[in-house]
């Protein structure tokens, strides 16, 4: 794991802060390489190197959205729990169980790294759904600009 490799993760972290969002593929900022990141909030990051998803259990309905796919986001089927063994940022292999959040996110992040994005999930494109961008007020009561 060279230094461009750790600049590459730190790169991919603040991009994925900066976009507010929970979890980054290389894949997604036009990287081939099999490396995730990944940061639920009030948790350390987790980096992924060569992640394989090798237990899952039980199926829930979920809200997901991607930053490829900004402003959509569709109802899917994801696990509860995942088990993932991938290579941290040092090069050492490790294990990580998910639930809820983050059994999604796992997910949805190796799919990228396999070329799966959540879309390709879906019966039907209709259920893809146009996410209402918020409005803001400022102090003076008028509408501000939507995020």
């Amino acid at each position: 794991m060279d230094k461009s490799i750790q600049r590459l993760i730190e790169d991919m972290l603040e991009t994925m802060r900066h976009a507010e969002g929970v979890g980054l593929a290389a894949p997604q900022i036009g990287v081939s390489l099999r490396l995730a990141v990944i940061q639920i909030p009030e948790q350390e990051p987790i980096v992924l190197i060569n992640p394989e998803v090798v237990k899952v259990k039980g199926e829930v309905e979920v809200v997901e959205g991607c930053l490829s796919i900004p402003g959509y986001n569709a109802q899917l089927k994801r696990s509860m729990q995942v088990v993932v063994k991938a290579l941290n940022r040092e090069g050492k292999p490790f294990r990580v169980k998910g639930e809820e959040l983050l059994a999604q996110v796992l997910e949805h992040e190796i799919d990228h790294l396999n070329g799966v994005l959540y879309i390709d999930r879906l019966e039907s494109p209709e259920l893809l759904k146009k996410v209402e961008e918020k409005i803001q007020e400022d102090e003076g009561g008028k509408e501000a600009d939507a995020q």
